[in-house]
């Protein structure tokens, strides 16, 4: 009943006779609608990857705790005090002995990052008493630890804001 109140209300004017037709010309329209929107994410339409720096983290020993990864644009804070300093901290769960992160919306200059496994979850990097890490590390530029921390001048690598792809090993 209401599919013939709703037939009269489009199609007034048309015959009953036409009523088959009409659907099915509906039908051919649908149809082809839906074609094109599966053809769509397929062609030159569809997104386009953003530029970034991509980041893969190698080396992680457990999947206890969290992985975290800071970008810093200066040498202020580099690399212990990432959470009052680094403009970007991506965080990801651990599966596996790898992790990946990708930093977008970067400007073109210097960086450096700092990666550190949290095993406890706690926001730093744990030391033992003579402040040696007890929590897994790494750097990029391949930048190491001697007696102390790397500089940011040691881990710096210039981003020239294409796509950058750096592998980072953890030590522990």
């Amino acid at each position: 009943m209401m599919n013939n109140i709703l037939f009269k209300v489009f199609f007034q004017n048309t015959e009953h006779s036409e009523k088959p037709q009409i659907f099915r010309k509906f039908s051919q329209l649908l149809f082809c609608l839906a074609i094109s929107l599966v053809w769509l994410p397929s062609s030159g339409f569809a997104q386009t990857e953003c530029p970034a720096i991509h980041v893969k983290i190698q080396n992680i020993s457990n999947n206890t705790g969290v992985i975290a990864c800071a970008i810093f644009e200066t040498g202020e804070g580099f690399p212990n005090k990432f959470l009052q300093f680094a403009p970007k901290i991506m965080i990801t769960q651990i599966s596996g002995t790898d992790a990946s992160f990708e930093f977008s919306d970067i400007l073109p200059g210097k960086y450096a990052i700092a990666v550190i496994h949290d095993k406890n979850r706690n926001g730093e990097l744990d030391t033992n008493f003579l402040g040696i890490p007890t929590e897994g590390y790494g750097f990029s530029s391949g930048a190491e630890v001697t007696l102390s921390a790397p500089s940011f001048s040691d881990a710096e690598f210039i981003y020239d804001g294409g796509n950058l792809q750096m592998s980072i090993s953890l030590s522990y």
